[in-house]
Parts: C-alpha cells; sequence; structure tokens
C-alpha cells in the first residue's frame, strides 16, 4: 500500500505537539547551578601539608601537566650525639588545565592523600595561560572539596581513627585529678593506722615504747 502523502509531516508534527506538553527538563544553566553526583570530576585542589615532594602525581601523570619544584633543608638532631636528617620542601606545585584529561591518576596514585577532586567547573579562561593553576589556587580549592561519604554501618573504623581516639582518652586520663582513695601525696598529714609509727609521746613528753610500765 502505497503511503498516504504528507503523513510523514503530520507524525512529525504530532510529536512536536506531543513534546510541547510535557514538562521541560532543561536546566537554565546558568541562572541554576545543576545538581552534580557527589564523584564529579572538576578540579584538583591540593592539601600542601601532606604533600611530601615524591613526584609520583608527576611521573604517572600522561599529560605531563603537573609541575613540581622542590629544594632540600637540613633538620638538626632531635636528641644530642645524632645524625641530622635531610627533607624536601616544596617550592612549585602547578597543574596545567588545559593540558589535564582528569582521569585521575595523580590523585589515585598519592601515597600521602595530598591531591583532591573537586566537583568546581566553572574555571574558564580568556587566556589559556591562566589555566595553569599555581599551588595558592591549587589550595583555595581545596574550600570546596565535600566530605569523605559515611562508612556502611557495619564497617569496621579506619585503623588512624582507632589510634588517634585511643591517644586521645589517655591524654585525657593523665590530666584528670587525683580520685578518693588513692596513695597520698607528699605534704598531706599521715592516716590513723600510720599514729603508731609516727613518733607520737604521752603526756609526760616521751615516746611511747612497747613493754615498759610507767614509773611512778
Amino acid at each position: 500500500m502505497a503511503p498516504v502523502p504528507g503523513s510523514g509531516l503530520a507524525k512529525g508534527l504530532a510529536v512536536t505537539l506531543r513534546t510541547m506538553t510535557k514538562k521541560t527538563v532543561t536546566e537554565q544553566y546558568p541562572d541554576a547551578q545543576p545538581e552534580l553526583p557527589p564523584r564529579t570530576r572538576g578540579v584538583i585542589g591540593l592539601f600542601e601539608e601532606n604533600c611530601t615532594v615524591c613526584m609520583l602525581c608527576a611521573r604517572e601523570c600522561p599529560d605531563w601537566c603537573i609541575y613540581i619544584d622542590s629544594h632540600k633543608e637540613t633538620v638538626p638532631a632531635a636528641t644530642p650525639g645524632g645524625r641530622d636528617r635531610s627533607r624536601n620542601v616544596l617550592d612549585r606545585f602547578a597543574i596545567d588545565f588545559a593540558l589535564c584529561m582528569y582521569c585521575g591518576i595523580c590523585i589515585e596514585v598519592c601515597p600521602f592523600d595530598a591531591l583532591f577532586w573537586s566537583p568546581e567547573f566553572e574555571y574558564a579562561e580568556t587566556d589559556i595561560r591562566d589555566l595553569t593553576h599555581e599551588r595558592d589556587k591549587l589550595r583555595e580549592w581545596m574550600w570546596t572539596v565535600p566530605a569523605p561519604p559515611a562508612l556502611d554501618p557495619g564497617a569496621e573504623e579506619p585503623k588512624e581513627l582507632a589510634a588517634a581516639r585511643k591517644a586521645a582518652d589517655k591524654l585525657a586520663a593523665q590530666q584528670q585529678p587525683d580520685r578518693p582513695g588513692q596513695p597520698d601525696r607528699p605534704g598531706q598529714p599521715d592516716r590513723p593506722e600510720q599514729a603508731g609509727q609516727s613518733g607520737q609521746t604521752d603526756q609526760s613528753g616521751q615516746p611511747d615504747r612497747p613493754g615498759q610500765e610507767d614509773r611512778p
């Protein structure tokens, strides 16, 4: 059977009419901010205090967009006769987001949790050179990093939290005042049961001696 002329146009107009009556799902960005999933890869934040300049992130980056400079400092020995140590001091940490492909390898390989994903994505620039974020800018992105998700109710407590809580409880116990029933501290009067051993004297002013009778 030959198709009726104009049937295709009628079907297209019917689809258009049905769509016009439905509620729109378009997000009016930038007037309305989108609801991003919790694991969104927006920009990378740097927690500088955890960085040990191990260079793993720069070596594993497939785009070579991480630039790190550092120098060594000598740390004096903590005890007399000990050896001086040397440590790396971070001078520069920069990420070129014009080259970054957001693979997340640098965050995964960091052994000291110095790099984190932030869901922020509004950092476009008119000059491509401004897409290289230095460590000060990367540190500002840390304020936008969301909190880690809660553990499952049946999951074990992380060892770091258990060790920190144990140390805090031990310190609090050491700072508490002495409780009743503990040994007397220096400067307190002797107990009644110790009075016989403290050299008490009788009415005549002489110390009592066991086995002796009072003289007339």
